[in-house]
């Protein structure tokens, strides 16, 4: 889970010189902070360095840093869903394509390399909402006495997200990630009926494309059952759920997480027995992918993850 960031001395020094916008725009600086990690790490994949909020900008809305992420033209109007733009709104993301295909070059086969995009709910809760949100105030409200209009505007995200990803798929991403870092604040019923719909559209279509397909959602335990039946070939799971209790509640369905990423921060000791217990949780059972349970946070000692990550090859070798 974001492998590439705030937490890699390489990282900060490329920030230091350019913005994360520049850094996402710019095929090679994007190749370079996706391959950061690789060549640092005993990972067994490279996940694709952008930022989940890069389509609304070909979308119509005006997104900057500042530090977060701010967008000064939120969607909140009949008028201003009108204005949201589908057409050509992926196609203009080339930059992106491009740095697929960078990195696809660049790592020569040595792990693969994993596309993502956000899911329809977290970019829209952006769109709405303008920025990141304690309580999601607007975007609840619009949903649940809006009803249409926020199907409206869902429809018009869902599109664009599922082009996006596509065409990652097309320039040699080998698996995608559809990213829900918000939609744990939902009651469940708010997500059966305004977003689940919407997720399902876009994995239903991400089936056809012959790669394999995750969707990980934060906080989802409350509607575990419910998250997964929207589709995806793995099901991602934050670490506040145990994952031999995520497992029996999804049957057969294969697995991502869900180790704590603040356990990085812990002793080795300690790393190596939370490691442990996850994997000892997951019972040998096939179609396990051992991540965290959601992105690594700043100040992480790199040396922790490498720790953990050599932890993952030597307690589940066989």
């Amino acid at each position: 889970m974001r492998q590439a960031g705030r937490y890699m001395e390489e990282y900060r020094a490329l920030r230091k010189r350019h913005s994360i916008l520049e850094l996402a725009k710019t095929p090679a600086l994007a190749c370079e902070v996706t391959l950061q990690p690789v060549r640092r790490l005993p990972i067994d994949a490279a996940i694709l360095f952008a930022d989940i909020l890069l389509p609304v900008e070909t979308m119509g809305l005006k997104l900057a840093f500042s530090p977060g992420p701010t967008i000064s033209n939120p969607v909140r109007t009949e008028a201003d869903v009108a204005k949201v733009r589908v057409d050509g709104a992926a196609a203009d993301l080339g930059f992106v394509y491009d740095a697929v295909r960078l990195i696809r070059r660049e790592l020569a086969g040595k792990v693969p390399l994993i596309g993502f995009a956000g899911a329809p709910y977290t970019v829209a809760s952006y769109m709405v909402e303008g920025g990141p949100s304690d309580h999601y105030k607007i975007v609840k409200a619009m949903m649940t006495d809006r009803p249409a209009l926020w199907d409206k505007l869902m429809r018009k995200v869902r599109r664009v997200t599922a082009e996006y990803l596509k065409a990652q798929v097309d320039a040699g991403a080998q698996a995608v990630q559809l990213f829900d870092s918000w939609v744990g604040d939902l009651t469940p019923e708010q997500y059966r009926r305004h977003v689940r719909p919407h997720s399902a559209w876009v994995l239903a279509q991400a089936a056809k494309w012959g790669v394999p397909v995750i969707s990980f959602g934060t906080g989802t335990n409350g509607f575990l059952e419910d998250f997964a039946a929207a589709g995806g070939d793995v099901i991602g799971v934050d670490w506040r759920i145990d994952l031999d209790a995520a497992r029996r509640r999804l049957g057969q369905r294969p697995v991502q997480g869900n180790l704590d990423p603040v356990l990085l921060f812990s002793d080795k000791k300690t790393i190596r027995k939370a490691v442990k217990d996850v994997l000892d949780r997951n019972g040998k059972k096939n179609g396990h992918v051992f991540n965290l349970g959601h992105g690594i946070l700043p100040q992480t000692p790199v040396d922790h993850v490498d720790y953990a990550a050599s932890c993952v090859h030597e307690l589940s070798a066989r």
